[in-house]
């Protein structure tokens, strides 16, 4: 490989080719010029290249199919896509199709250089595929199983890695779908700057706007000072929206700008701010359905779903459990600076025939709490508790029933009676605090409150 990247621009406006090539030889970037789809072909037959720049409109024929050969028949290329201003379905249609990123016209030449130093990121490990390797050793430690579901989400993680494309993760929760976001952040070109996860359902609708975009100080009480946003603090890295279904509507249309126009505006700010981040997001609801019950925009559900990654349930690759198992112990022993206790074949029976509705977390928080009830180096069934929600004697879910009369106060009586509710929201939600504070009646903060203040984490 020469120590100069090479790109080839596709383009039929003398200015278009001309400002590219410039811009490219200004970072460094020889180039090499063609103006249709013939010559491209021919350009890529006789050389290799370590990006490519091309319009959609080409005389004879368009972007899209040089899109899709580059794809098939030169994976390890990025090429990026020139559309016209406004233009997302067709921005949207290329990064489906294999696209690394699109610019649009007039090219902003900050954004152009961006995107080029993104893609050439990929040129230093261009020739090791070791991030890609559904078995390398990156992302099996993270993502541990032998299951045919799990060696398909790891190929399609490399895969997926060297885009810019937004991802949504979709899965249920427990799943470790943060983990998923962090993988392809760590496996793509990306991987120096920050990864910043945020959660959707966590942050008051009146600060959100604040949180993301940042404010300018004075633009309302408390603001004493100017204070950069989430999507500033990812700046150059990646952006993961945990829960993005719990993004207010209101929310959701600002989302989407920010998505189209690269930039944010401060709360009380005047001027646009350029951002580059790359955006995974990740739910555990049908967003599709979200969208038909009016909860969920369809413009940013487009934007968002460019490429979707479901991510399987324990229950879709029980055969990974063991191996997961003794991962788990084995972090656990770590962390708790023990030796790693073994688990007899009674317990691993117990968990295996468990459905486990709460996931991968649910396995977590057993084998911890097994952990510290085992006495000595072994986990025995009796260690495992599995807890199934209480039925009231006359078979009536969620009916008040007496105190017992066995002189327990009534305050301890009503706290035990809210930590059952809580207890049976979180299993009946897979575990997922949103859902279950919305199935409660409660806010996500005080359902927070009320968990920690029953010891229930």
């Amino acid at each position: 490989m020469s120590s100069k990247p090479r790109a080839l621009i596709v383009d039929d406006e003398p200015d278009i080719l001309e400002l590219l090539g410039m811009t490219l030889a200004r970072m460094s970037v020889d180039s090499v010029a063609t103006a249709d789809l013939a010559e491209a072909n021919r350009a890529l037959e006789a050389g290799h290249f370590d990006l490519c720049l091309t319009d959609m409109r080409l005389p004879d024929g368009d972007g899209m199919s040089l899109v899709r050969w580059i794809t098939d028949h030169r994976p390890q290329l990025p090429v990026a896509v020139i559309t016209a201003h406004g233009n997302v379905e067709a921005a949207v249609a290329a990064l489906k199709a294999g696209a690394f990123d699109f610019v649009s016209k007039p090219v902003d030449l900050q954004e152009l250089r961006a995107l080029i130093t993104t893609a050439l990121k990929l040129r230093e490990t261009g020739d090791d595929r070791r991030k890609e390797d559904p078995d390398s050793e990156l992302a099996r430690s993270r993502l541990t199983g032998d299951s045919p579901e799990m060696r398909q989400l790891r190929q399609l993680i490399g895969r997926v890695a060297r885009s810019q494309a937004p991802v949504l993760i979709s899965g249920e929760s427990g799943t470790g779908k943060e983990l998923v976001a962090r993988l392809i952040h760590d496996s793509g070109p990306r991987a120096s700057a920050p990864f910043v996860p945020v959660n959707c359902g966590a942050i008051p609708a009146e600060l959100m706007e604040s949180e993301l975009f940042g404010h300018r100080k004075g633009s309302f009480t408390g603001a004493t000072a100017d204070r950069e946003g989430l999507f500033q603090a990812a700046e150059g890295g990646t952006l993961f929206l945990d829960e993005v279904a719990e993004l207010p509507l209101a929310m959701q249309v600002k989302l989407l700008r920010v998505i189209q126009e690269r930039s944010v505006r401060p709360v009380g700010g005047r001027e646009e701010i350029p951002v580059d981040v790359r955006i995974l997001s990740a739910t555990h609801r049908n967003l599709a359905e979200a969208v038909q019950a009016g909860e969920f925009r369809e413009d940013i559900f487009y934007r968002l779903n460019v490429i979707e990654l479901p991510v399987p349930s324990l229950r879709q690759r029980r055969e990974d459990l063991p191996g997961l198992i003794e991962d788990i112990l084995a972090n656990l022993a770590c962390r708790l600076d023990m030796p790693q206790p073994r688990l007899s074949d009674a317990a691993l029976e117990k968990l295996q025939s468990h459905p486990f509705p709460g996931n991968v977390r649910e396995l977590e928080n057993m084998l911890e709490r097994a952990i510290t009830l085992s006495d000595g180096g072994q986990i025995e069934a009796a260690d495992i508790f599995i807890k199934t929600p209480t039925q009231p004697a006359n078979g009536g879910e969620g009916e008040l029933s007496l105190p017992p009369d066995n002189g327990q106060p009534l305050p301890d009586f009503l706290e035990d009676m809210e930590r059952e509710a809580i207890q049976r929201a979180l299993e009946r939600c897979r575990f997922n605090k949103t859902e279950a504070a919305r199935t409660l009646g409660m806010t996500f903060r005080q359902l927070r409150y009320r968990i920690k203040k029953l010891d229930l984490d």
